[in-house]
């Protein structure tokens, strides 16, 4: 597998991906009625974000984005976002981007990050980022509406670099 920095020709691949997440309806809060523009504009951000992709046998099987949490004088913080194809789960994949969005934030100076939303029933991304050495600072009740489980909470997760 090959994390690389993404580039605009990788979206018409990537949006398969992004778009059978959002319809599963368990971690992320984007509309369900996204076209591919409205999509590619919140994935594919301008700096000082990035987007990086993971390719395996030429095929994108995740991504992830990352970039200051706040502007101005939050800008020290990182924060970021990742997406592993559903088909793909398993793999290493998600953890494969997490090292490497936390390597590329050490070098370009960031203090920390902070994930905002991260869903408490999304038992998997919660392990990971815990076995990376992130904490959860707070949980925020009832903040998100899983198709699954109805209304769940949202960890604000940290990790200082």
């Amino acid at each position: 597998m090959n994390i690389r920095e993404a580039t605009e020709d990788d979206w018409p691949s990537f949006f398969p991906i992004f778009s059978a997440i959002i319809a599963a309806g368990e971690t992320y809060a984007y509309s369900a009625n996204l076209t591919s523009d409205d999509a590619r504009s919140l994935w594919m951000e301008s700096p000082p974000s990035r987007v990086i992709v993971a390719v395996d046998e030429g095929r994108i099987v995740g991504s992830a984005k990352m970039g200051p949490n706040r502007p101005g004088r939050g800008a020290h913080v990182a924060t970021a976002s990742f997406m592993v194809d559903p088909n793909s789960h398993g793999r290493g994949i998600g953890r494969a981007l997490g090292v490497d969005v936390i390597a590329r934030a050490r070098d370009e100076g960031y203090v920390a990050i902070q994930f905002n939303a991260v869903v408490e029933t999304n038992v998997g991304a919660v392990h990971l980022w815990q076995g990376l050495g992130f904490e959860i600072l707070a949980t925020i009740p009832e903040a998100f509406d899983s198709a699954k489980h109805g209304l769940v909470g949202l960890h604000v997760m940290y990790l200082k670099l």
